[in-house]
């Protein structure tokens, strides 16, 4: 082939219009994410942008907006019971995952404030 993939650069996960406080508060409050500058040519279509470890989330407005129930990103924790903990603490439901990924991962499942499914994980040492 001529060409490769080295990654994901972005997520973006879709919102409804007057999404932005809500957006900061959860993404950037809750799960403590720095929001990033959106570029100037691009601000004037709302939303906002987050960096999550080496990558970005962007919430993005869709004007008939319905959430993603099954669709979901996978975001890979440090200390996922303090994670859940911190969620639970501010209000937001945790689904456990009681069928494991695989041998090695624990995961759970929450709802951004606009109903669509995130899956937090980590990767565990398997003693033996």
């Amino acid at each position: 082939m001529s060409y490769t993939f080295s990654g994901i650069d972005h997520v973006q996960l879709a919102a409804p219009e007057g999404c932005e406080e809500q957006a900061r508060a959860f993404f950037g409050g809750v799960l403590g994410w720095s929001e990033l500058e959106k570029p100037v040519a691009l601000r004037h279509k709302g939303g906002v942008w987050f960096r999550c470890g080496s990558h970005e989330v962007h919430i993005g407005v869709q004007p008939s907006f319905v959430p993603a129930l099954k669709a979901h990103p996978a975001f890979a924790v440090q200390g996922l019971q303090q994670l859940k903990e911190r969620l639970g603490g501010c209000g937001v439901a945790v689904i456990d995952d009681e069928l494991r990924l695989e041998e090695g991962y624990r995961r759970f499942f929450a709802a951004d404030p606009f109903g669509n499914r995130l899956e937090f994980l980590e990767r565990i040492e398997i003693e033996g």
